[in-house]
C-alpha cells in the first residue's frame, strides 16, 4: 500500500559533492519537525563529482529519500520539472542545495500554506556572499521582466517556493521546452504570498549559474512570457526608415538645388553601420523567438531519466 505523503520536498544538484551531506541533514531535520509525511526528491542533473553516491550513502537507511538520476545535465529549471513530475506530496517544496536559501524557512511556507495561500515564494531582501557585479544585474534583471511581462512576476524571488498540489498539478500541464518555473507559478495564478529573507552565501563550493547561464536564464524568462522585444524592433525600425528617408532626402536637395559641396562619405558610411546593426540586433531578436518556436515543434521530451533510486517503493510519474 502506497503511504500518503504530506510534503515532497525537490532538491536539483549538479556538482555538490562539497555541501550535500550538510544539505540532507538540514533539510531532514526541518521535516523532522513538522511531524508529518515527507519524502526528499534529489534530481541528479549529470553531475559528475561523487554528488549521487554521496546521497545514497547518507541515506542509506532513510526511506524518504528518493533519487532522480537523469541522463546528463539537462539544465536547473529543467531538474525542477523532473522533481515535480514525481513528487506526490500535497505540498511541493523547491530549494536548492547550496544552502543560500536556508531551509528553516519552509516551516514558515508550510504555516502560510495552512493558512490558505497556494503558492509560498521566498523574496530576497537582501544577497550575501555575491559580487556587486552579479547583484545589480540581478535586480536589473527582475525589473526589466516585470515590467515588459504582462503578468505579476515578484521581483527578487528565485525558485525557493511551496506549492500546493493543484497548482504542481497544473504546472505539469505545461510542457514548454524553455522553462522559466517562477514565471510559469506566476502564470497559473492562485492564492500567492510572499515571506522575506536575507540570503546567505553559499555553504561551500561554487555557484552553477555563471553569467552564461544567468544570461540564458533571463531569455527564456523574457521570451517566455513577452513579445514586447518584437515590438520595440518594429518601432525602433520605423523610426530609424524615417530617419533614412529624410537623410536621404535631405542629401538629394542639398545636391539638386544648392552650390554646397558635399561631404564626405564618412557620415553615410556611420549611417550604414548603425543602421546595419540596428538590423542584425532586430533579426537577432527575431531569431530567439524562432529559436524557441523550433524548439517546441520537435516535441522532444523535457529530459531523459538514467535512473530512479527509492529505498521504500518505486516512484511513479
Amino acid at each position: 500500500m502506497t503511504r500518503h505523503v504530506r510534503y515532497s520536498v525537490i532538491i536539483p544538484v549538479y556538482n555538490e559533492e562539497e555541501v550535500i551531506t550538510e544539505t540532507y541533514w538540514r533539510i531532514k531535520s526541518v521535516m523532522e519537525i513538522t511531524g508529518e509525511s515527507y519524502e526528499l526528491i534529489f534530481v541528479n542533473d549529470g553531475s559528475r563529482d561523487q554528488t549521487v553516491n554521496l546521497i545514497r550513502s547518507v541515506g542509506a537507511s532513510d526511506p524518504s529519500i528518493h533519487i532522480i538520476d537523469l541522463s546528463r545535465n539537462f539544465g536547473h529549471q529543467i531538474a525542477i520539472t523532473a522533481g515535480m513530475d514525481y513528487a506526490s506530496g500535497d505540498a511541493v517544496i523547491v530549494i536548492d542545495a547550496d544552502l543560500q536559501d536556508p531551509p528553516e524557512l519552509i516551516l514558515d511556507m508550510i504555516a502560510k500554506w495552512k493558512e490558505g495561500y497556494d503558492v509560498v515564494y521566498a523574496q530576497r531582501l537582501e544577497r550575501k556572499g555575491e559580487s556587486f557585479f552579479k547583484r545589480k544585474t540581478a535586480s536589473l534583471f527582475y525589473r526589466i521582466l516585470k515590467h515588459m511581462t504582462d503578468i505579476d512576476i515578484p521581483i527578487d524571488t528565485g525558485d525557493f517556493r511551496l506549492l500546493d498540489r493543484k497548482v504542481c498539478n497544473e504546472l505539469k500541464r505545461l510542457p514548454e521546452n524553455n522553462r522559466y518555473v517562477r514565471g510559469l507559478v506566476s502564470w497559473v495564478g492562485f492564492k500567492q504570498t510572499a515571506i522575506q529573507y536575507v540570503r546567505e552565501g553559499r555553504f561551500a563550493g561554487e555557484t552553477k549559474y555563471p553569467l552564461k547561464k544567468m544570461i540564458k536564464l533571463s531569455m527564456d524568462g523574457i521570451t517566455s512570457f513577452s513579445t514586447k522585444p518584437l515590438k520595440v524592433a518594429g518601432i525602433m525600425g520605423m523610426i530609424i526608415s524615417i530617419v533614412g528617408f529624410v537623410y536621404l532626402v535631405f542629401v538629394l536637395f542639398e545636391r539638386l538645388f544648392t552650390d554646397a559641396a558635399l561631404p564626405g562619405w564618412s557620415s553615410l558610411i556611420a549611417f550604414q553601420l548603425f543602421f546595419g546593426g540596428c538590423m542584425l540586433m532586430f533579426m537577432g531578436i527575431i531569431g530567439e523567438y524562432l529559436g524557441r518556436i523550433y524548439d517546441e515543434v520537435k516535441h522532444r521530451p523535457l529530459y531523459i531519466v538514467n535512473e530512479v533510486y527509492s529505498k521504500e517503493e518505486p516512484m511513479r510519474r
